[in-house]
């Protein structure tokens, strides 16, 4: 079965080796925003031959063409994750566990888009992270 990054991949042009198969199958597969490392570790446990240089060339392979975005979010380290087809979401960052928290907000869509047109520009992309720690619990007050 074909992912639908190796979907995007065939139809930007991109040769599909059998090592870039199983990279664009750990993105598909992975439910957080894994490093070059990380990505890594999960591709070898699929196929022992592929080497860390070959994802790396990989994952700028497929960042340029536009199927994954990398994103800092502060802990010294690119971090990956999958273009969605379901639209643009931001994350919040639980500076003390690491945590990704992904979500989506009409009302802050709504004040990017105001801010854009009032500046005279068209809005035709977005990041944004938010850092922050747990509220402390009601109980330990």
């Amino acid at each position: 079965m074909i992912t639908n990054i190796e979907k995007r991949c065939l139809d930007q042009g991109i040769k599909m080796t059998e090592q870039r198969r199983v990279i664009a199958r750990v993105f598909a597969e992975a439910k957080d925003h894994p490093d070059v490392e990380e990505v890594y570790r999960r591709a070898s446990l699929l196929d022992d031959r592929i080497s860390i240089a070959t994802v790396y060339r990989t994952v700028r392979l497929f960042e340029e063409a536009g199927v994954l975005e990398r994103h800092d979010f502060r802990d010294g380290r690119a971090r990956y994750e999958k273009i969605s087809d379901e639209g643009q979401h931001d994350h919040l960052i639980d500076v003390k566990t690491g945590k990704i928290i992904e979500f989506q907000s009409d009302e802050i869509d709504r004040i990017r888009k105001e801010i854009a047109e009032k500046m005279g520009f068209r809005l035709i992309g977005h990041t944004l992270a938010l850092y922050g720690v747990p509220l402390a619990s009601k109980e330990s007050e």
